[in-house]
């Protein structure tokens, strides 16, 4: 039996996201022209960028100049990612305009996270323990337990159900013993392996272990099945998603360079709103800004709604 949600919220990755992946310098001024067109859609959350080496993530290098531009909006959040603690460090000289907000990162596949991060899954749980300690003297919460690779990976291949518990059981664990109260846990397909059916297969045992926390998902779209398997993640309940506005993005340590980006947030918020589930969204802004943001990429975007529009001009009265 489905049990939709009566409301979701959505956290918007596309400028991080999608300028991570960009093989052409885009400039600082049109990127935050585009996180400026988000912010005044109804969005609650965007990732705006990521603190990481520049000679890995070229798109990233001008992280600080970006949120620098930024404005503060109330009832508005500004995210970065970052993945060690120099990267914090960097996110942290911008407190005043970054809603600063921990993660344990872990990962299903240790070949993924050896090439996404050089790392064992003994060394990154070391590494996330020290990260808790960072957290924990800066007065940072940690929100969100995040398993990457949890439906399958282009270097391990199919990830057995017992490995994703095992990854989220070594988190659970983890801020346990450090004194820290997560309530969500975040899947994410990384690789796009999920189907409609591997969802609820691993956000049922998920829920089944562990039925206290929210579970967020975090679903790429390469293989056409980011809006089905999000449908098949409503019809679990879930009320939380990222995705990225029109579709941009991708990840570039995932192994073939057709890699997508997040589940387009225009065609989930389309598909909610359809479904009577509440976004809190302006949908015809959002279709705007993701035709911004396919003008300032200067390629096409897969989005579909930004294209066939939203259903209201039909609906209004002649």
């Amino acid at each position: 039996m489905s049990d939709l949600p009566r409301a979701v919220e959505i956290f918007e990755e596309g400028p991080r996201e999608g300028f991570q992946i960009e093989p052409g310098p885009i400039a600082t001024s049109r990127k935050v022209e585009l996180i400026e067109a988000l912010s005044a859609t109804g969005l609650g959350s965007i990732q705006v960028c990521s603190f990481v080496n520049p000679a890995r993530v070229p798109g990233m290098a001008d992280a600080d100049a970006v949120v620098d531009a930024l404005r503060p909006r109330p009832g508005l959040r500004y995210r970065a990612l970052w993945l060690n603690e120099k990267g914090l460090q960097r996110a942290l000289g911008h407190g005043e305009t970054l809603s600063l907000a921990g993660m344990i990162v872990l990962s299903a596949s240790e070949p993924f996270l050896m090439r996404n991060q050089n790392r064992t899954i003994a060394d990154n749980l070391r590494e996330q323990r020290a990260q808790i300690g960072v957290y924990r003297r800066h007065g940072i919460p940690v929100e969100r337990i995040l398993v990457m690779a949890a439906f399958g990976c282009n270097f391990a291949g199919d990830i057995a159900l017992e490995s994703v518990l095992e990854t989220v059981r070594d988190g659970i664990d983890l801020v346990a013993e450090e004194g820290v109260a997560v309530e969500t846990i975040s899947l994410a397909d990384t690789m796009a392996w999920a189907t409609p059916r591997s969802i609820k297969r691993v956000v049922g045992a998920v829920r089944e272990r562990w039925p206290t926390h929210r579970i967020s998902l975090h679903l790429h779209d390469t293989r056409g099945l980011g809006l089905a398997n999000a449908y098949a993640g409503l019809e679990m309940g879930i009320d939380s998603f990222d995705s990225s506005v029109a579709g941009l993005g991708g990840c570039p340590f995932a192994g073939h360079k057709g890699a997508a980006g997040n589940v387009c947030t225009e065609d989930l918020v389309f598909l909610c709103e359809e479904m009577g589930i509440r976004t809190g969204i302006d949908l015809e802004r959002l279709i705007d800004a993701a035709q911004l943001a396919e003008e300032i990429v200067g390629h096409p975007l897969p989005g579909s709604v930004m294209r066939g529009g939203s259903l209201r001009r039909f609906r209004a009265p002649a």
